[in-house]
């Protein structure tokens, strides 16, 4: 039950008949404090209009709003603020949410329409480090939101199999490289050896050419180039194959930058075609002035292909295939130019399916504050922090619950599910510095406490041996009516997650939640017969379903105990 709706509903009819309940819902709030209401109307808009103060307007609307959902209507201020009836709205509520189960909070604004997503997306023969957590997880995220929203979703992982890089790795690996130690221990080596070739190329600047030339062979198909690169993409893609299975990610796709290697001739044609192609200082350039952008680079002067050239013969070849309505690109806020780039070059070749192309940026992980670095060696690396955050968990398992049945996977979810609550709570845009110590942190505002929360509502219901079908006959305490309010507001919190594309949302959502609920169970005896015992027990039923269902769309496990 949407008690936006209702209001919106009643002012329409009693007050304001010009507006439609649309333009009513968008300005109704829900006041900061409690004490002040449970929804808030601002009168500010209606000043001109009606040529009277907001606080005059404030007093005339509640003085005519009656409903029998509301306790009370005041004017405070600019403000008509209201009260609804806890027992007859908290029916509602929890028999909608009752009646929808695991589909409540669920929408059909995306049924019939697909959504693609090309995120995670590390280098091969580079180790998977804190930086690609954010697309990774942000994008499953976004991902698991569209499924909620009725879409179909295409997780693409864009793997980084392709460019200058790896010409540089293979000049490295045929310098200083020993097999052995690469079959042993390959993305702890290919890295070292990644790293040498640029602490090398500082005193001898020579290696850069050789490293550009040994990609073109790559380009050109030389069997013992090509054959290296093939070991050195297999081994890394195993290597990331563990760690997206500890994080519970999967992809439909795994076509990477080198997938569109034999794609980008027809870019280029289509692009002479629309004689967009200019020569510039050697290089194939399409001119950018009218969308004040740097020229798009299609190809260097060497002919050798660059990024844009794959990602235009990879949107290209999605559209195709997948019939997108949205291709969301979950990659770092320092692409931006590039994308907008691409995108430009889509639309200035005619395709209008290029608007639907959107770039999702995200802030930086930092090391002492400054960006990570493969090539001079400032990484952490992902695995050991979820190792690490495993460990942690179980060790605080053995000394609260050493007797816990299947600790192990306890602790897995719990220390991995740290991991991500860290990561998805913060505003994507903003950059993370990275502290183990914060993020290995199992109280306060974390995903353990989100955990712990569901594990305690499980315990109860056990305990209590709770009835089914469950029945709720309404409360009249103030700390219910606090969850309730806070359950009702699930859908729309989706909703607005999805429409920003901004899993932080329904992450603090869920902490208010659970604090709302925690306060709850700190004030109230749930197991106690008495009338109201049902419907208790209802409430904490209906609180375990929406956590669990709001960690499961952050990539998060809910446990039944902990």
């Amino acid at each position: 039950m949407d008690l936006k709706k209702v209001l919106a509903k009643e002012i329409n009819f009693q007050v304001l008949s010009s507006w439609s309940e649309e333009e009513i819902y968008t300005l109704i709030e829900t006041p900061k404090h409690a004490h002040l209401g449970d929804l808030a109307f601002p009168c500010f808009r209606l000043a001109k209009e009606w040529r009277k103060a907001p606080g005059v307007i404030a007093s005339e609307i509640a003085q005519s709003l009656h409903s029998p959902m509301f306790n009370n209507v005041e004017a405070v201020g600019p403000y008509v603020n209201v009260r609804f009836d806890p027992i007859l709205t908290g029916k509602e509520i929890v028999s909608s949410v009752l009646e929808q189960g695991v589909h409540y909070g669920s929408h059909s604004f995306g049924k019939d329409k697909t959504i693609v997503l090309d995120m995670s997306s590390p280098n091969i023969a580079k180790p998977f480090s804190m930086g690609h957590l954010r697309s990774t997880v942000i994008g499953n995220a976004i991902a698991n939101l569209a499924e909620k929203c009725g879409y179909e979703t295409v997780k693409i992982n864009y793997i980084g199999d392709w460019g200058t890089q790896f010409g540089k790795l293979i000049v490295a690996f045929k310098r200083w490289g020993d097999e052995e130690k690469v079959k042993e221990n390959p993305i702890a080596e290919l890295f070292t050896l990644y790293k040498k070739f640029h602490e090398e190329a500082v005193q001898d600047p020579s290696l850069e050419d050789e490293g550009r030339k040994a990609f073109k062979l790559l380009e050109d198909g030389d069997e013992e180039i090509t054959t290296l690169w093939r070991w050195f993409k297999n081994e890394s893609l195993e290597a990331f194959k563990t760690i997206y299975s500890l994080l519970g990610v999967e992809f439909d796709s795994y076509n990477g930058e080198a997938f569109f290697n034999d794609k980008m001739e027809e870019v280029v044609e289509l692009l002479e075609n629309h004689q967009l192609l200019e020569t510039s200082q050697g290089a194939k350039v399409v001119r950018m002035e009218d969308e004040t952008l740097p020229p798009c680079l299609i190809k260097k002067t060497d002919g050798a292909t660059l990024y844009a050239t794959r990602d235009l013969a990879a949107a290209l070849y999605r559209q195709r295939e997948y019939s997108f309505d949205e291709a969301l690109y979950v990659v770092g806020q320092e692409q931006t130019v590039h994308f907008k780039q691409v995108k430009g070059v889509l639309e200035k070749l005619g395709f209008d399916w290029a608007n639907a192309m959107k770039h999702i940026p995200f802030g930086l992980y930092l090391k002492d504050g400054k960006k990570m670095s493969t090539r001079k060696g400032r990484v952490i690396l992902l695995e050991e922090v979820l190792q690490e955050a495993i460990n942690m968990a179980g060790e605080n398992i053995k000394k609260k619950n050493p007797d816990l049945k299947e600790a192990a996977e306890v602790a897995r979810d719990v220390g991995v599910g740290a991991v991500i609550f860290h990561d998805v709570k913060n505003d994507r845009m903003n950059d993370i510095e990275f502290s183990l110590e914060h993020m290995l942190t199992f109280e306060g505002e974390t995903g353990p406490y989100l955990q712990y929360t569901h594990a305690r509502a499980k315990s109860i219901l056990r305990k209590a041996g709770a009835p089914s079908p469950l029945a709720f006959d309404g409360l009249n305490d103030s700390a219910s009516w606090e969850v309730i309010k806070q359950i009702r507001l699930f859908p729309e919190t989706v909703e607005r997650s999805w429409k920003n594309y901004s899993p932080s949302i329904l992450a603090k959502y869920l902490l208010e939640l659970a604090k709302s609920f925690n306060s709850y169970y700190g004030n109230t005896k749930i197991i106690h017969e008495d009338p109201k015992q049902e419907s208790r027990l209802t409430l904490v039923y209906i609180v375990a379903s929406v956590l669990a269902q709001g960690l499961n769309i952050l990539g998060i496990g809910s446990l039944d105990e902990m």
